[in-house]
């Protein structure tokens, strides 16, 4: 009741975290601890332009060009997020490529190795391009990451055309 008093109207991001711990049911120990803000927001190419594919296995995107990493959970050296946290979290993906007939423009979001959504893109002429989000729940060193298909390709430039990023909704028990 202690707790709720001390919270009410707080935000999320406002909010504090007490946990109580009883100890030989005689007296209880608060430990106080910030919730963790967790965002990133990145996009594939640091500079320059060029496609990314095709290649005869599926590959995880290093997307290199981060604008946010607030929490460092984001890696852009492997391209994986890895939850800090047990939550709710919200991703999005994008893809953009170059039409061809043969070669369509096709990724997907990955959790814990499992395809969660897929984003594609596929026509004759002009150029492609596709978005998606997800809400997942994710415990703790839970990995999320975007893979290009095989025999897929992308483009990118200075534009950002192929982003990837996430947050924290809300942290759960």
């Amino acid at each position: 009741e202690e707790l709720k008093k001390e919270n009410r109207g707080k935000t999320v991001f406002e909010f504090y975290f007490r946990i109580r711990i009883l100890l030989n049911s005689k007296f209880s120990v608060y430990i106080l601890s910030v919730i963790q803000e967790i965002a990133f927001s990145a996009a594939l190419m640091e500079s320059g332009s060029g496609y990314i594919g095709p290649f005869t296995t599926e590959i995880t995107l290093t997307y290199r060009k981060v604008f946010t990493n607030i929490g460092n959970a984001y890696n852009p050296i492997t391209g994986i997020f890895t939850a800090p946290l047990k939550g709710v979290y919200k991703f999005n993906f994008s893809v953009y490529g170059h039409s061809n007939p043969s070669t369509p423009s096709t990724v997907s979001i990955v959790k814990n190795g499992e395809r969660v959504a897929i984003a594609h893109g596929h026509q004759d002429q002009g150029v492609v391009n596709s978005s998606k989000g997800v809400v997942l729940i994710l415990e703790v060193g839970d990995v999320v990451y975007v893979r290009l298909w095989s025999e897929r390709w992308i483009y990118d430039s200075e534009s950002n055309h192929n982003t990837f990023s996430g947050y924290l909704l809300f942290p759960l028990r």
